[in-house]
């Protein structure tokens, strides 16, 4: 029993990852657990075929620590573009766990190049939310691959880090 105990603990240690909690969760935020701690975005949500094709367009602005959460009903490869997206965005693709798979940076203004959903040699590259913020807010906020989104969207019953 001991040994298996030290086995856990040392495997922690060896992927470098922590054990993520319960959070309280809210429709409009998006709260991503990381090793410093929790950081939250202030999310709309697009959830519809239509609010999903309409995205940020036409916008000339979005504040830091905002973003649009784009909802899938089920997990799916995606790639999105940024057709009439007037802003630079960071795009966060994220797992039906909540895992961030992928994190594309500074996607370019009006730009009609696809963007995956998955780095090149995933193997699940299925996305169930898709998180869009201001350009170099990733990295602001140490967003990065291998975190854990807590929000009441995911079915909680797989996810990382489900909600209280």
């Amino acid at each position: 029993m001991k040994l298996r105990a030290v086995t856990v603990v040392l495997a922690f240690l060896v992927t470098n990852q922590s054990p993520v909690l319960a959070a309280s969760c809210n429709p409009d935020r998006a709260l991503f657990q990381g090793q410093d701690g929790v950081v939250e975005v202030s999310v709309e949500i697009a959830d519809t075929p239509e609010t999903r094709a309409q995205g940020l367009m036409f916008r000339r602005e979005l504040q830091r620590g905002k973003g649009m959460l784009f909802i899938y009903e089920t997990p799916q490869p995606v790639s999105f573009w940024m057709r009439n997206t007037l802003i630079p965005l960071d795009m966060i693709f994220i797992d039906a766990r909540g895992k961030v798979r992928h994190v594309h940076t500074m996607a370019r203004p009006l730009d009609e190049t696809s963007i995956p959903g998955a780095a090149p040699g995933d193997v699940a590259p299925e996305r169930l939310m898709v998180l869009e913020v201001p350009g170099g807010d990733a990295a602001r906020l140490g967003i990065r691959p291998g975190m854990a989104l807590s929000h009441p969207r995911l079915p909680q019953e797989a996810a990382l880090s489900p909600c209280d």
